[in-house]
């Protein structure tokens, strides 16, 4: 199967802090074992070297890879790689991609993936666009162009079972009916970040450290996890606090600045320690060995987490609230509502040493279904 994979990478300055694109890194050579012919078109390569590489351009902002597709391209792109499948990470450009199926005189099959999704639903399950895709009022538009994405693929491709019901309900609201096209198909783990759980040791007289490795927008709820941070951290619990994307393009800040903001609260909490990876995988992987236990974000439309995985993988225990796919995934003994139940939760963790090696067990297992080859497999199956 020829597959021409069409990726929008929204952090080429950061690639290690692109969930897209490490999707895609980690994909591609699996699918190429699995004995798939794999293209990817986007700003910068990914996979090793038997991935076919086209380069497009960095669309610059969120609103640009929603609303802006260069038809032209997608043409000549269909054209040379002759696909069998066709995968638009940015399931707004579905339609687009269609359009040059059909002048480019291709029966590829076209998968949309739900990367993520810009709607969440209330407690009273009202459908609310997302806040981070509300600029000017675009919030509407947003939804709008996912929905004709939906409309325009042969499959969807979502994360979770949690992923699955919020698109179907959403798909339903606007009318668009997804028949037999929804396909559930994990993000792989990244196996670098992957470790014996024998080897996550519970946490000694020094305390616990926590560490929180998700993107510090507001939309993730980093408002909450600040005051949160102010109440666990003491003689038992310090927090780590990844700085994931560094100094970020002016054209970024501008729409959100929100990320700078948190960073520089957070830095100023006692027992907070804010650090970067700088982009280094090893490094990344050496920031979460030193931690004991991973705090999920607070995003409402959270259909998946890399990050969350990427603690598991390492044998570190996650607590979250209990909201969307993290109530699917996370051992329910780590799920809390209040904040009070958070903190005792992070005291429990740094002083039962029982309690703490069984959650990294469990937390370890968790991600054995997350294996690239495995992934690699359920993708080829959808696509087929």
């Amino acid at each position: 199967m020829r597959v021409l994979y069409l990726l929008n990478i929204s952090n080429p300055d950061r690639l290690a802090a692109d969930s897209g694109w490490i999707f895609a890194d980690l994909l591609a050579p699996a699918l190429a074992d699995a004995g798939a012919e794999v293209t990817v078109a986007a700003p910068a390569p990914a996979g090793d070297g038997r991935a076919g590489f086209q380069r497009t351009a960095v669309p610059g902002t969120k609103y640009r890879a929603r609303f802006a597709h260069d038809l032209d391209q997608l043409v000549d792109l269909i054209r040379d790689v002759r696909p069998d499948a066709v995968v638009a990470n940015q399931v707004e450009a579905a339609p687009a991609v269609r359009t040059a199926l059909l002048e480019a005189g291709s029966d590829a099959v076209l998968a949309g993936y739900c990367h993520y999704l810009p709607f969440s639903f209330t407690d009273d399950q009202q459908m609310k666009v997302d806040p981070s895709l509300d600029d000017a009022g675009l919030g509407l538009s947003a939804l709008l162009a996912f929905a004709a994405g939906l409309a325009a693929c042969d499959r969807i491709l979502v994360h979770s079972s949690t992923a699955a019901s919020w698109t179907t309900a959403a798909a339903s609201r606007m009318s668009v009916d997804l028949g037999e096209k929804l396909r559930v198909v994990p993000a792989p783990r990244d196996e670098r970040l992957v470790r014996d759980p024998a080897d996550a040791h519970a946490p000694n007289d020094d305390g616990a450290v926590g560490v929180y490795n998700h993107r510090l927008y507001a939309h993730y709820g980093t408002a909450r996890f600040v005051n949160l941070a102010r109440q666990m951290t003491g003689p038992s619990v310090r927090l780590t606090v990844m700085d994931l994307f560094g100094d970020r393009r002016t054209d970024r800040t501008r729409l959100d600045g929100s990320p700078e903001r948190h960073r520089a609260e957070l830095a100023a909490l006692e027992g907070v320690e804010v650090v970067s990876d700088r982009g280094d995988r090893v490094r990344y992987r050496n920031l979460l060995a030193g931690a004991h236990f991973g705090i999920a974000p607070f995003r409402a439309g959270c259909p998946w987490s890399m990050s969350v995985i990427d603690c598991q993988g390492m044998g570190l225990p996650v607590i979250a609230s209990r909201l969307g796919w993290l109530a699917e995934h996370i051992d329910a003994e780590l799920l809390f509502t209040t904040d009070a139940e958070a903190v005792a939760l992070a005291e429990r963790l740094a002083t039962d040493a029982e309690f703490y090696t069984v959650h990294a067990k469990r937390a370890h297992a968790s991600t054995a279904d997350f294996t690239p080859a495995l992934v690699a497999a359920r993708y080829l199956e959808a696509l087929s």
